[in-house]
């Protein structure tokens, strides 16, 4: 079945071969590995990171046994987003800049809710747990970063 989203290789070693997706917002492309002339204010939508069932074993035991985040190795090349179209060119206007505001607020606000369901002791499924970490830590090492700065 379709779901609108392209199989990307793994964001860790390249294996096209991916068992596992992870969605996080547009700015954790930031802290992702060459993401350097990524217009994250340009992407619509979450940014989806997969990975092969090799590395995904890895990528939990970063974040579940060491409580490490595996976000900055993952290569910003391999992860599926979509930009929205460029006519500033064309039409020599300016157009505003996206708010991606609510959309990481909603994000957060699921996993936070996720951790706490996993507390609480409710069943929650590995890749949940997993991808709930990685958000919260990714924006907030990208909070303190941008309020260092």
């Amino acid at each position: 079945m379709y779901t609108g989203k392209r199989e990307r290789p793994c964001c860790l070693c390249g294996n096209p071969d991916t068992a596992h997706r992870l969605d996080v917002p547009p700015r954790a492309i930031e802290a992702m590995k060459h993401s350097g002339r990524v217009a994250w204010r340009d992407i619509l939508g979450e940014v989806s990171v997969y990975f092969c069932a090799n590395d995904w074993e890895t990528v939990c035991d970063l974040v579940l046994e060491t409580g490490m985040n595996p976000i900055s190795r993952c290569n910003a090349a391999r992860a599926d987003f979509d930009l929205r179209d460029d006519f500033e060119a064309l039409t020599n206007t300016v157009r505003s800049r996206q708010d991606h505001g609510a959309r990481e607020a909603e994000m957060l606000a699921d996993a936070r809710a996720t951790i706490e369901a996993f507390e609480r002791g409710d069943d929650i499924e590995t890749q949940h747990l997993v991808e709930a970490r990685v958000v919260q830590w990714t924006m907030a090492d990208l909070d303190a970063e941008a309020a260092s700065s």
